[in-house]
C-alpha cells in the first residue's frame, strides 16, 4: 500500500497552470462588465480602471446582489479520500469529475490511501504487507505506531490484499472495488461559479465541519482570496478558530 496526504490545485485558465493574479482581475472585470448592464452603466469605467472595478464589485457583495458574481468560475483538483468527495457531490451548483473505480484498475500498483487528520506518525511512503495463514503481516512499519494507527494500517492493507486476490482472480475493477474502503485515495475536479464557492467556504470551513475536509477547503479559501481580489475578502475562517 502506499500512504499520501491530501492536497489541493486551484487550476487556471489552461487547466494545468494555477491560478494567477491577472486571471484573477479579469475575472472582477468580467463580474463588473456583467453587473453594469443591468443599470447601463458602463461609461463611468470606460478607462477601465481596476480600483473602480474593484469597488463596484465590493458594492454588489455588499448589498447581497450575488447572482452577478456566478458569470465568473473557478476549478480545483482535490487530491483527497472518498469521504470528502462525498460530501463535495452534495453542493450540487457545481460539475464534477471523479477519478473512476470502475475504470481504474489498482491490481499492479500499490493501492494509494489518505492518511488521516488524526494520525500523528503516518508518513507518505510505501508501506509493505501481506495477508499469511497468521493474519496480516507488515515487513516495516513507518516509525513508532499508536494502538489505533497500527489498526488502521491493518485495515488499509487487509483491503489492499483483498482487492488484489480479486483481481488476480479476474475480477472486473468495478467489482473488486467494493472491498475498497472510504480512505482510499481519489482525485476529483471540482468546478463552481464564485457564488456558490463562497456557500461551499462557509459550510466546509466552519470549527463544526469534519476536520479532513475543513483541512483541504482552508488553503482553497487561502489561495482564492490571494488571487482573486474582494470576491472572498469577509469570509474569515482561521484553523484555530
Amino acid at each position: 500500500m502506499e500512504l499520501v496526504r491530501q492536497s489541493i490545485k486551484v487550476l487556471g485558465k489552461n487547466g494545468t497552470s494555477r491560478l494567477t493574479k491577472d486571471e484573477g482581475k479579469d475575472m472582477l472585470r468580467l463580474i463588473e462588465q456583467a453587473g453594469r448592464t443591468c443599470y447601463k452603466s458602463e461609461w463611468k469605467n470606460e478607462e477601465n480602471d481596476f480600483e473602480k472595478t474593484k469597488k463596484f464589485v465590493k458594492g454588489i457583495i455588499t448589498r447581497g446582489h450575488l447572482s452577478v458574481i456566478e458569470h465568473a468560475n473557478v476549478s480545483v483538483r482535490f487530491i483527497t479520500n472518498r469521504g470528502c468527495t462525498h460530501e463535495l457531490v452534495r453542493h450540487r451548483l457545481a460539475a464534477y469529475s471523479q477519478e473512476s473505480t470502475r475504470y481504474c484498475n489498482y491490481g499492479n500498483e500499490h493501492v494509494k490511501f489518505i492518511i488521516p487528520p488524526w494520525s500523528e506518525n503516518l508518513t507518505p511512503e510505501i508501506v509493505n504487507c501481506e495477508i499469511t495463514s497468521e493474519g496480516i503481516k507488515f515487513n516495516e512499519l513507518p516509525q513508532e505506531m499508536t494502538t489505533k494507527e497500527i489498526r488502521w494500517l491493518f485495515a488499509m492493507g487487509q483491503s489492499e490484499n483483498e482487492y488484489q486476490n480479486l483481481i488476480n482472480s479476474n475480477q472486473k475493477p468495478q467489482f473488486a472495488r467494493g472491498v475498497l474502503p472510504i480512505d482510499l485515495k481519489t482525485e476529483i475536479v471540482m468546478t463552481a461559479n464564485l457564488r456558490e464557492w463562497r456557500h461551499v467556504f462557509a459550510m466546509r470551513c466552519q470549527k463544526a465541519t469534519h476536520p479532513q475536509i475543513r483541512e483541504l477547503m482552508l488553503p482553497v479559501l487561502s489561495c482564492m482570496k490571494a488571487r482573486i481580489p474582494i470576491v472572498f475578502d469577509d469570509l474569515e475562517f482561521y484553523y484555530d478558530d
